[in-house]
């Protein structure tokens, strides 16, 4: 007994221990995605706002960056920036004094546009722009601490690929030749949408994308935020910013693989703890309360809810489950030997109704549905109206002259050519349920194969009149004579059913007044 008890236990331990581990585990993994989810969330906003920052100070000076950047692709091999300047204002100067000497008494911008400036203006006003702009991106680089804030301008080639330039690069490089003087340019590469699907998305919308575009660069692993710049509905370019994740990564996965092993001490001294208790209160007992409902299960003998009792001697959840597993049994052995009675009783129940809900909507002379059937297979047709069009039709089908047949053959015979009716019209429409609604009207629900092939349909029923009628061996009363009309829903002719009913119906009465016109007795 004592060995059973303690395999019960160390399988509960062992299961235990792996779910304890599962969770740990999945726990640390969910705490790791979800603290780079909160930083990836957060480093997409900083440089998400400081795009927008920088977007929204070149519209502040639109004309001048548009006057700029036009310049700069035409010129850039020409301009000459000083690799280490530090500020824009003796070069603005500079140009504000020749603007004076060349144009005196004008103020640029009032007077005089940019299109107006000599060529030496142009290069100078170049110039000090490209510098204040620069400065203004390094400066945003630094504030937000990214790993790079840049400007590039966009040419589209006609094989899909696309050219980028680097107009304001916060890495400065030298310019070949100048001798460490000045800066290189314009940094040209060539990008397609397969390799850089996130910043030709940018790009070709010019709208901002809500992902990252990845890199593996000499800044690390760095995730890139593409802003487009357009002006006056123009695409100008893309403000691109820059941030490394691969630092903050190591940290995020180091504290949270600390945090997770203090958890887990603490968690695996808890559990020995549980473990222990639980084996003292609660795994005895239920071993010894499985045994008893293990052999009710085996032998159904009721009278082993007798040996539950001794469980039942505290006031705890336990004791109280005893004594309900007792009450259980005892009534579960009543309920039992009901239960087989009840279920034999509600089969022949259940048979019974089946029949006569079979009978309630059989026609008694033809066999076919009736005008209940009906009434129910358009009550269907109605409900699905209400929720969307529904393709149907409804053909109406007329015995001609049973009040003749019935008059001058009697009743019996009367009933033969309703049935010869029957028997064709199902033969026919043998893909749609018919319906006698009346003592000589018949009612077919065409859809699918029936309601396409209508028209071949209906020329084949006309077809088989003419042969009965024709056929000298048939009886008079079987050679039956009927009237076919259809009509199908039509959503701007009919609000329902019914009055797809009363259009089929008027159709009938015209060819049964047709057929009259033409009958020879």
């Amino acid at each position: 007994m004592k060995r059973k008890t303690d395999g019960l236990l160390f399988k509960c331990g062992v299961l235990f221990f792996i779910f304890t581990v599962v969770t740990l585990l999945l726990c640390s993994i969910m705490m790791y995605i979800s603290q780079m989810q909160s930083y990836r969330k957060q480093c997409q906003d900083n440089i998400r706002m400081m795009g927008r920052y920088l977007e929204s100070m070149i519209q502040n000076e639109k004309l001048e960056f548009t006057n700029l950047q036009r310049y700069f692709m035409e010129n850039y091999r020409d301009m000459e920036i000083p690799i280490d300047f530090d500020d824009f204002h003796s070069k603005k100067s500079e140009f504000e004094v020749r603007l004076s000497e060349e144009f005196p008494g004008k103020n640029f911008g009032v007077d005089i546009g940019f299109d107006d400036l000599t060529p030496e203006l142009k290069m100078l006003y170049a110039e000090w722009t490209h510098e204040y702009w620069l400065l203004t991106f390094e400066d945003a680089g630094r504030d937000f601490n990214l790993a790079y804030c840049y400007y590039l301008t966009v040419e589209e080639n006609n094989d899909g690929s696309y050219e980028v330039y680097y107009m304001l690069d916060a890495e400065r490089t030298e310019k070949e030749g100048s001798g460490g003087k000045y800066l290189h340019l314009a940094d040209q590469y060539h990008h397609t949408p397969e390799n850089q699907p996130v910043e030709w998305k940018a790009w070709s919308t010019g709208e901002e994308v809500d992902e990252f575009q990845e890199w593996d660069n000499d800044y690390g692993h760095t995730y890139t935020n593409y802003v487009p710049l357009i002006i006056d509905n123009n695409k100008m370019g893309l403000i691109c910013t820059e941030v490394d994740v691969d630092d903050v990564n190591y940290h995020i996965l180091l504290n949270t693989l600390k945090e997770m092993f203090l958890v887990t001490i603490v968690l695996v001294i808890c559990v020995l703890v549980t473990l222990a208790l639980i084996n003292r209160f609660y795994i005895q007992k239920i071993v010894g309360m499985s045994g008893i409902v293990g052999r009710y299960s085996s032998d159904k003998d009721s009278d082993v809810s007798k040996e539950l009792d001794k469980f039942n001697t505290n006031n705890d959840e336990l004791s109280e489950l005893a004594g309900q597993i007792s009450s259980m049994i005892v009534e579960l052995d009543f309920h039992m030997k009901n239960l087989i009675a009840t279920h034999k009783e509600l089969t022949e129940t259940k048979e019974r109704a089946s029949s006569m809900q079979a009978l309630a909507n059989k026609d008694a002379l033809t066999g076919i549905r009736n005008k209940t059937a009906y009434d129910h297979e358009m009550g269907l047709i109605e409900t699905g109206l209400k929720e969307s069009p529904i393709d149907f039709g409804i053909a109406m089908i007329d015995l001609n002259y049973l009040k003749k047949i019935n008059d001058t053959y009697g009743h019996e015979q009367g009933n033969l050519a309703i049935k010869r009716l029957c028997h064709i019209i199902c033969v026919i429409f043998d893909h749609s349920p018919v319906f006698r609604i009346g003592g000589d009207e018949f009612v077919v629900i065409l859809r699918g194969h029936d309601m396409e092939h209508y028209e071949e349909l209906r020329d084949r029923f006309e077809n088989e009149m003419v042969i009965i009628g024709n056929d000298p061996e048939i009886p008079r009363w079987e050679k039956v004579s009927a009237a076919i009309g259809a009509a199908f829903f039509d959503p701007e002719k009919d609000k329902n059913a019914a009055d797809v009913f009363k259009r089929a119906d008027t159709l009938m009465y015209e060819r049964k007044k047709e057929m009259k016109a033409v009958r020879v007795e």
